[in-house]
């Protein structure tokens, strides 16, 4: 997938846990691992919201889009 997930630099930057941002979002750390992992294939706009506003981000700053390289 050319979609990857960068929670986990940006909660580092934000210097909060797993933990802290599941509870703050209202979802579970497991679920949160799935996000965090790359592993989840959908995301609500709703649970996007909420990480957003947990971590003072956008969107685009947790979403990236890269190129696949085809071979």
């Amino acid at each position: 997938m050319a979609i990857y997930v960068n929670l986990s630099v940006v909660m580092a930057k934000r210097r909060m846990s797993s933990q802290e941002l599941a509870e703050r979002v209202g979802i579970t750390q497991a679920n949160l691992s799935i996000l965090k992992t790359g592993k989840a294939k959908a995301i609500r706009f709703s649970t996007l919201d909420a990480i957003c506003k947990a971590l003072d981000c956008q969107p685009g700053d947790i979403l990236e889009y890269r190129e696949e390289n085809e071979t």
